[in-house]
């Protein structure tokens, strides 16, 4: 069992751990293009919250990952068979409730570790931190955290380089060849301000890209895959033994 992964443990061992940090893979059910599995995004949140709470448990900070929730929103992805959207007044009214739980029981810190690109959790973190207020409650975008270029020569934003190469390390049986797969071709905005970056709409999924990818993943291996995942879960590994070790009261320098 690993100490670190609530699913895994007993009662006596949880009784007895004194966690300082609370952490929630969230991530969606939807389509990867033609060759990525509907649960793509729940299995690169669920391990790289594992491996990064390895590394934070092995270095002394006691790390509790929950088990995550699998839908996110999919309110442009509609028209999309089985895309499973949950609305964002639905996430908040589930984060309420852990929030609530660890809260009651003394785990003062969460961090919600996002695998989603359509999940945005910065409104309900602000309504749920005046709510409770001894929280320190946080997001973290894992696919952000490391700059794509130094690993990939393609930008990855849904089924591309990058996530065909993580899931390929990581589910090798889950991923089609690679030759079934679409070229991830995704039409931009027309209006300047969106496509400049600082306006937005939602994209209508299906207007946008042919195959639900939105990046080219003909150049996805399974060995940049290993490489990236080693960097970005000793990354957010080191984020999580940071905010672990943090005192709630004393943030600010």
């Amino acid at each position: 069992m690993r100490p670190y992964i609530l699913a895994e443990n007993t009662w006596k061992t949880v009784e007895e751990t004194k966690y300082r940090l609370a952490v929630l893979p969230w991530g969606a059910c939807e389509a990867h293009n033609y060759h990525l599995p509907y649960g793509t995004d729940i299995i690169e949140a669920d391990n790289i919250a594992a491996e990064a709470a390895r590394i934070a448990w092995e270095n002394g900070s006691r790390v509790v990952v929950l088990p995550a929730i699998p839908f996110g929103v999919n309110t442009g992805q509609f028209d999309v068979k089985l895309d499973m959207n949950m609305n964002p007044s639905t996430q908040l009214a589930i984060l309420r409730d852990i929030v609530t739980v660890l809260n009651r029981q003394g785990i003062f810190k969460l961090i919600i570790l996002n695998s989603h690109g359509g999940n945005d959790f910065k409104t309900m973190i602000r309504e749920l931190g005046l709510q409770f207020p001894d929280m320190f409650l946080c997001q973290c975008n894992w696919y952000q955290a490391l700059d794509q270029k130094e690993f990939f020569e393609n930008k990855d934003d849904h089924a591309g380089e990058m996530e065909t190469s993580v899931m390929m390390h990581l589910t090798p049986q889950l991923v089609r060849p690679l030759q079934e797969a679409g070229d991830g071709a995704a039409k931009k905005f027309r209006i300047t301000a969106i496509r400049e970056g600082w306006a937005w709409a939602e994209r209508k999924w299906m207007q946008v890209t042919k195959d639900t990818g939105v990046g080219d993943p003909r150049k996805a291996s399974a060995e940049k895959g290993a490489r990236y995942f080693k960097a970005v879960t000793e990354k957010v590994g080191k984020f999580f033994q940071e905010v672990a070790e943090a005192d709630n009261n004393d943030l600010y320098s």
